[in-house]
């Protein structure tokens, strides 16, 4: 497990954000200009939401297929709920909204890393979890985006406001990002992989490229508003981020270990499921909460889940997972 960590935390993207965090540190006029970052996160969604529908188009649906990705939904509408609300008395309504959201959704390299963890150790697992990593995305962002329009902060107005159903629905599924990853997955499912052979290139060649690049932006913008959060009046301090960076993928975990056993899932998609529900997005939710969300401040969101979740769920999560999914079952 230690060679898979440290293989991780030191690829091009992850290295890129570090980049764009030191040239903030030492005041380097390096930046991404607006428009250009804008094009790199509509590109991440468009790319993630248009593989995912490939990956829905090659898994053949029956019972077994059907209630796993049904579970996998479950879990991306539930988690940005309950951490919403845990989260809104301890910092502003745009960042615990950004948070639920980025722990509803998953970090697609967490999953991958888990894939080569079962291969090393022999333990089978189905492709149909592709498809639901792919579904976890889109619900997670619709649902934080919701919380948000409910719960406007008090600093923008004197008291939170409900806002009619019709209007949170359409603002939530037509918001821009929103709309282009599940558009791009119903492409995506349409096409199947003739269409991905089509435009390969675009979705495949230049993925990793794109990723480097705008997580080189996030570590720019994020290091720039560090100090906001630090002088928010409910702003988290370091120890509560990192506490909440390892208690929230331990919970999500708690619970999908529960509904693996209950569904008496095989070993690996059981890992795999758990790995999804206790991972967090650091692609697709900060393109999409760049776009929608600006408010929320990516010092936050992003920081818990590449700073804290993602390397404690490559060096203990995914072996301590795994190593519950066999006691339990």
């Amino acid at each position: 497990m230690d060679a898979l960590f440290l293989s991780n935390i030191t690829s091009p993207p992850l290295l890129f954000f570090m980049l764009g965090a030191v040239a903030t540190l030492v005041r380097s006029d390096l930046e991404i200009p607006e428009q250009v970052a804008k094009f790199l996160s509509l590109y991440l969604l468009f790319a993630i939401g248009f593989k995912g529908g490939v990956a829905l188009a090659e898994s053949p649906l029956d019972f077994e297929v059907a209630k796993g990705l049904l579970t996998a939904l479950l879990m991306a509408s539930l988690v940005p709920v309950y951490v919403f609300y845990l989260l809104r008395r301890k910092m502003s309504t745009a960042d615990a909204a950004a948070t639920a959201a980025t722990y509803g959704s998953i970090s697609a390299v967490t999953f991958v890393t888990c894939t080569s963890y079962l291969d090393a150790n022999g333990v089978a697992w189905s492709g149909y979890l592709v498809a639901a990593m792919a579904l976890m995305e889109s619900p997670a962002i619709i649902i934080g985006l919701l919380l948000y329009r409910i719960y406007q902060s008090k600093e923008e107005r004197d008291q939170p406001e409900l806002m009619a159903p019709g209007e949170l629905i359409r603002e939530s599924f037509l918001n821009g990002s929103v709309f282009l990853i599940m558009g791009s997955l119903i492409i995506g499912w349409i096409s199947g992989p003739v269409g991905k052979a089509q435009i390969s290139p675009l979705v495949n060649d230049l993925f990793i490229g794109v990723l480097c690049l705008f997580l080189l932006d996030m570590g720019i913008v994020a290091m720039r508003r560090l100090q906001d959060m630090r002088s928010a009046e409910r702003g988290l301090s370091s120890l509560g981020m990192v506490s909440w960076g390892i208690a929230l993928p331990l919970l999500n975990a708690a619970i999908a270990v529960g509904l693996a056993v209950l569904l008496d899932l095989p070993e690996g998609d059981a890992v795999l499921l758990i790995v999804l529900c206790a991972s967090a997005s650091y692609i697709a939710v900060p393109a999409a909460m760049r776009l929608a969300l600006p408010e929320a401040n990516p010092s936050v969101y992003l920081a818990l889940s590449l700073a804290v979740t993602f390397p404690f769920n490559l060096l203990v999560g995914i072996p301590l997972y795994h190593q519950a999914v066999n006691w339990l079952a």
